[in-house]
């Protein structure tokens, strides 16, 4: 199996390239299902969650094309262009060993409904930091019509009459709900309304990429959505956003060794809520033409308090990140969880590096100390995994991370990155 090793101590200095975001892609491949002309989707990441929704998609009926872009070095990556032709569905079951790798796979059951009247998809599995059921999906399916039964850890959607308008109301914001039935609506019979719908960018870029295929969606990127479902979709070109998740996690990675990056790609708006957080603690951002430029401020950086939030709120993807960045500020910080209940699982590895945190129900302590020191730990999950490298990046000596699969799962190429700009890191292959 492979692990991570990491000499820290070393400042980063140079440019990172920001790929597409995985959250935003793995909808926009579902979306092909809707559509028998061809999606062109550009700057999709080179990552495994990736390449496991395009095996779902192929085995559901989706020909597939794709073609490398240019890849230059780690500063000018263009991400893999990928064009998707769902001429016909031939099959309308996601088998348990495809949908069972990662939960983005339920995505596929709104645009099956809608486009075939029938579905049958397994029920999702991915990381273990929480629960995060798919019954909001389904409850907002049936609101459209649906008719749903679970049997043998299957979800059996079935809309013989087809699909048709509603007014859904989601009891709590839920982005894969909200891309569900947005794509479910888009070929509905009639009006619907999505109220309480999750205003996340990957949300909006979903429903910006619907429209290029001709469907009629008000209210983009607030949480009320309003679709007009039409007859069909046609096909459209489409580029990905950047990972708002990885301009945050590598602004951490300047501010937590005192170095300076640029982000090429990033984009402000995306990381509002990080960017002041991360401003409260010493970290200066620049807007340049190329992205944004990261470096620490003079002095040391300081503890500050954060509560994960839906967007535009500070984003649960970044809490593991921002606390190995709190583990080497001046002062304590507290750490509050609202979206996930299981998602400190990433503490334990920490403290083995030198970290003082103490957890408490869903918030932790964090007392910054003056250096962390490298150690063997453990990967839990995607987020977790990326806060053990930033910390390793941080501590002095050696740092060994293994279980680094659930790093491909959600970051591109990020070894050759981080070397680019001055990182002691490599990947060791069957340790």
């Amino acid at each position: 199996m492979d692990c991570i090793r990491i000499l820290g101590g070393k400042p980063l200095h140079g440019e990172i390239a920001i790929s597409g975001a995985k959250n935003a892609a793995l909808p926009l491949l579902a979306a092909s299902l809707l559509t028998d002309e061809t999606l062109t989707l550009s700057n999709l990441p080179h990552l495994a969650d990736i390449a496991s929704m395009a095996h779902l998609l192929r085995e559901l009926g989706v020909e597939q094309n794709v073609r490398e872009a240019p890849t230059g070095d780690a500063s000018n990556w263009a991400g893999q262009v990928m064009e998707l032709t769902a001429g016909q569905i031939k099959e309308t079951t996601a088998l348990y060993d495809l949908v069972r790798k990662m939960r983005a796979s339920v995505l596929v059951l709104g645009p099956l409904l809608a486009r075939e009247g029938e579905a049958r998809v397994s029920l999702p599995g991915g990381c273990a930091i929480g629960t995060r059921p798919v019954d909001l999906h389904l409850q907002a399916l049936e609101q459209l019509g649906a008719e749903i039964e679970l049997e043998t850890g299957y979800i059996n959607a079935r809309a013989p009459n087809g699909l048709h308008g509603g007014h859904v109301v989601f009891p709590m914001v839920t982005v894969g709900g909200t891309e569900n039935i947005l794509m479910a609506s888009a070929l509905a019979k009639g009006e619907t309304i999505i109220a309480n719908a999750a205003r996340e960018p990957e949300v909006a870029d979903l429903a910006h990429c619907l429209v290029a295929m001709g469907a009629d969606i008000t209210g983009i990127g607030t949480d009320t959505l309003r679709i007009n479902g039409v007859e069909r979709l046609h096909g459209a070109a489409y580029e990905v956003l950047p990972d708002r998740i990885e301009i945050g996690s590598y602004a951490v990675a300047a501010a937590i060794t005192g170095g300076e990056l640029l982000l090429k790609g990033a984009r402000s708006e995306l990381i509002q809520s990080t960017i002041d957080l991360l401003g409260r603690a010493g970290v200066g951002f620049e807007e340049e033409e190329k992205g944004l430029r990261v470096s620490r401020i003079n002095g040391p950086l300081r503890g500050v308090d954060l509560m994960t939030e839906p967007f535009p709120g500070f984003p649960t993807d970044m809490q593991a990140q921002f606390m190995a960045l709190m583990s080497v500020s001046e002062g304590a910080s507290m750490v509050t969880e609202t979206i996930f209940e299981n998602r400190f699982m990433h503490v334990p590895e920490l403290c083995r590096m030198g970290a003082d945190i103490n957890v408490h129900g869903a918030s932790a302590i964090i007392r910054g100390v003056p250096s962390l020191s490298g150690a063997p730990v453990m990967a839990t999950d995607l987020r977790a995994s990326v806060s053990l490298v930033l910390a390793g990046l941080a501590a002095e000596g050696e740092t060994l991370i293994n279980r680094v699969y659930h790093l491909d799962r959600g970051y591109d190429r990020l070894e050759e990155k981080l070397a680019q700009c001055g990182a002691e890191i490599e990947r060791m292959h069957g340790v």
